[in-house]
């Protein structure tokens, strides 16, 4: 299918070296889908836009986002960080309407400090693991950023995933549904990440937990990726 593009949006504040892994495994995942990869410093990753080092903030993700999505002409767009593990599974959904935000819940988390390793899944929508209508997802960040212009009108904690934070944020209400894919994605929490930044270690596991995800194999080999 050609009606799906990636946008890949990125600080680029992680190392090199877990760049390459995570950059390595979305290539397999995407195979001949489109990437459009929106990032602070420029990059050889699908078709680049380059923004500046404009600074990571939630803001500043979904204004990345945005940028993409416009650059894009697919009938959808499947968002990815530089901080996750994608299956090839993963993208081969789609929104059962041109109407709702469509998140992935075999979504696992591996905080990088956690011993021993082990994989968690809160059971949160999280906006790593949409599948969204293109225009419908334009249509709403452009509301957003119409009715807060200014950055410093926003309230952060409300800035959030689409379909999740609207009623707080006083606009249109778009509807969401939630899928599994075959094989799990995997994002990592680490000290370089912005929630890191808000919570530190703080952070609590999920309840589901597993110390192997199919696939990808033992928690304990996975973080490796990441030193």
């Amino acid at each position: 299918m050609n009606d799906l593009t990636i946008i890949y949006y990125s600080a680029n504040t992680i190392s090199p070296q877990f760049y390459e892994h995570t950059k390595n495994a979305l290539l397999k995942a995407a195979g001949d889908i489109s990437i459009i990869s929106v990032s602070h410093k420029p990059m050889d990753l699908g078709k680049n836009i380059c923004v500046g080092d404009i600074g990571a903030s939630n803001i500043n993700i979904y204004k990345q986002l945005l940028i993409g999505a416009k650059e894009a002409t697919t009938e959808y767009i499947a968002t990815a960080e530089d901080d996750t593990l994608y299956s090839a599974s993963h993208f081969t959904h789609r929104p059962t309407t041109t109407g709702v935000f469509a998140y992935n819940m075999n979504k696992w988390s591996l905080f990088t400090w956690s011993e021993p390793p082990i994989f968690s899944n809160r059971g949160r929508r999280t906006l790593n693991a949409m599948i969204a209508p293109r225009k419908l997802l334009i249509e709403a960040l452009e509301e957003r950023f119409a009715k807060y212009p200014k950055d410093e009108m926003i309230q952060l904690r409300f800035w959030g995933e689409l379909g999740r934070y609207e009623k707080y944020l006083g606009v249109t209400v778009r509807e969401t549904e939630q899928f599994q894919s075959e094989i799990p994605i995997i994002m990592f929490n680490h000290p370089e990440s912005l929630n890191y930044k808000q919570q530190g270690e703080r952070k609590r596991l999920g309840i589901d937990r597993a110390f192997e995800l199919p696939y990808w194999g033992e928690a304990k080999d996975v973080v490796k990726l990441h030193q």
